[in-house]
């Protein structure tokens, strides 16, 4: 067994998280994760309203009894949704775990602490960590230029950004977990020799036979390499790693032209990214991939996937590691 600052503070068996995605973390998914020993996220925002997320809730302690949390994504918008009614709802569902993205945690600080919930807050670059730190979340998430999602404008990959978010934490309370391009054993005891306590994945859980999209966007990841991404709205300065496909393709050639969001916003819209989900059709909008597409090759279950992830690292680490120093003479 694996034993970390993480699995200490959250009482989570193993250090793997399975971070929030939009249409992909709902109960089915978080609990599956949830059982096999990680920790999982549901996504508070694929909720159409946040009674739905109440019924959510519920609807994940029907299958597990073991911890799991909810992520709330915070970005700005024209017609935001009611964050403070989805806030109340985790709070008053008695979340115990939640995890923020996006815009500072701060404002929303004080419920979630009054309730005595533990906050995981996801960074896309050591001073943004810092800042996390200094309002007083319970762990950062780092996300290296390699994750899928947004990875901010800096371009660090995780080989470098880990270490430095440990070098700035370091001496601090704040558990590190780190995000972006993980997908197996290698990946994990990798991060946790840089300094992390545990490590966030969100492609490698999208392509599990929990994960609630279609099977044949679980056989795209699979037959991907790590090249099949594409860095977007580049130009917008809001870069987002996509699975590069058709659209993808489209959006690039815009932002070449000197297009603006205007003549991407039908391209882009979330309800296409969506339908790629339900109809099994990777070519119909943008959906979020990483690199880690490049390292898997299955569809396992949940509880497969984190028991040969822990299983494995410990072979690593007692095995490979340690037969590389050579006792004293």
């Amino acid at each position: 067994m694996l034993v970390t600052r993480f699995t200490e503070h959250f009482g989570v068996e193993h250090p793997i998280v399975q971070g929030g995605m939009q249409w992909v973390g709902r109960a089915e998914l978080v609990a599956a994760v949830a059982n096999a020993g990680a920790l999982g996220f549901i996504t508070a925002l694929t909720q159409p309203t946040p009674e739905d997320l109440v019924k959510e809730i519920a609807r994940t302690r029907d299958l597990t009894d073991r911890p799991f949390g909810v992520n709330l994504t915070i970005l700005p918008a024209i017609n935001p949704p009611p964050y403070e009614e989805y806030r109340a709802a985790i709070v008053e569902s008695g979340v115990e775990i939640v995890e923020t993205a996006g815009s500072n945690p701060e404002p929303h600080m004080p419920d979630f602490r009054a309730a005595g919930i533990k906050v995981v807050h996801k960074a896309t670059s050591v001073r943004h960590a810092i800042k996390a730190a200094k309002v007083g979340v319970d762990a950062v998430s780092i996300d290296g230029f390699e994750c899928a999602g947004h990875p901010g404008e800096d371009d660090v990959p995780n080989l470098v950004l880990i270490p430095a978010a440990a070098d700035a934490l370091a001496g601090s309370e704040t558990v590190l977990i780190a995000s972006g391009g993980i997908a197996d054993a290698r990946g994990l005891v990798a991060a946790l020799a840089l300094g992390a306590d545990a490590v966030n994945m969100g492609t490698r859980f999208l392509s599990t036979q929990e994960s609630p999209i279609h099977q044949r966007v679980k056989e795209q990841i699979v037959a991907n390499d790590e090249r099949a991404t594409d860095l977007i709205f580049r130009t917008l300065r809001n870069t987002a790693r996509v699975a590069r496909n058709e659209v993808s393709q489209q959006v690039l050639e815009i932002e070449r032209a000197g297009g603006g969001f205007d003549q991407l916003k039908d391209l882009v819209a979330g309800t296409r990214g969506r339908k790629v989900y339900e109809e099994g059709d990777p070519d119909l909008g943008i959906w979020s991939a990483s690199l880690a597409q490049g390292l898997i090759h299955d569809v396992p279950t949940c509880a497969e996937l984190v028991t040969r992830m822990v299983d494995e690292a410990e072979e690593i680490i007692g095995g490979r590691l340690a037969g590389l120093t050579t006792a004293a003479v």
